[in-house]
């Protein structure tokens, strides 16, 4: 990412990002704080068009608006906050990456659907995804924030490999650092977020969700290095990203947590 893309997300003030954004619910306002879901807006029939009803339906729910500093601000649909045109303005969101290992030492990976409106057909990590700006997952500090993260990872691990709650409880993950990104997905869409990276270590049974994920499997080290060789194979951006800077060299290790935002891309 260019260093001026940085600099322009760091100038912007969250009360200028609420009056481009006008569909933006300020957080000391929001009356929906028990609500997953955002307000849409009447073009949704132009940017959905073709894209399956339930990825659509995903679209409007309510993720968390944070400044440069991952100080949140506001609720914001994901729809809103995924379209290019607003990443191009600098608007920013909260994410999570979680990264699955079992007693092997082995990666559980995702190759994301087809229906999927951003990134299809790409291979990742085990679950990424967004907290939402609901009490149980959201917070101002880094604690409470970690703490929202890793329900809203317990969560999005159901909704898109059927894994059970009770087979990764909120024990088994621990967070290690934050990187602050921005990557394309098409001329449309794309992602701009504050990643919490997450480590949980389990061996589930995994019954994913086809509307969610296409294949999945358990990889040791050296088999993702030899997929990342494969010209065939495609990775989500932030996937290369975190494996580049941190994962190979922390495989097997208990990653060092730290208060950290690393710029990335």
């Amino acid at each position: 990412m260019p260093a001026e893309y940085f600099e322009m997300v760091e100038a912007t003030r969250p009360e200028e990002m609420l009056k481009a954004f006008p569909d933006l619910e300020p957080l000391e306002t929001r009356v929906s704080s028990a609500s997953s879901n955002a307000t849409s807006s009447e073009e949704d029939s132009e940017v959905f068009a073709g894209h399956d009803e339930e990825q659509i339906r995903l679209m409007n729910e309510a993720c968390i608006c944070v400044d440069y500093n991952d100080v949140p601000y506001a609720a914001g649909s994901k729809k809103t906050l995924h379209l290019q045109s607003s990443i191009d303005k600098g608007l920013l969101h909260r994410a999570f990456s979680v990264f699955l290992f079992n007693a092997k030492g082995q990666l559980l990976l995702q190759q994301r659907a087809s229906e999927k409106i951003t990134f299809p057909d790409l291979w990742t990590n085990t679950c990424c995804s967004h907290p939402l700006a609901v009490t149980s997952e959201m917070g101002a500090d880094l604690e409470s924030a970690v703490q929202g993260v890793k329900q809203a990872a317990i969560r999005k691990l159901g909704h898109e490999l059927g894994i059970e709650p009770d087979q990764v409880p909120i024990e088994s993950f621990s967070f290690s650092t934050r990187i602050h990104y921005m990557a394309p997905s098409s001329d449309l869409w794309g992602e701009h977020e504050i990643d919490y990276i997450l480590f949980c270590h389990a061996d589930p049974i995994v019954k994913a969700v086809p509307n969610e994920v296409k294949d999945w499997m358990w990889v040791s080290k050296d088999e993702l290095y030899d997929m990342f060789k494969n010209n065939k194979l495609q990775f989500t951006p932030w996937f290369k990203l975190i494996c580049e800077t941190y994962l190979f060299d922390w495989w097997g290790k208990q990653p060092p947590a730290d208060d950290k935002i690393s710029r990335l891309g």
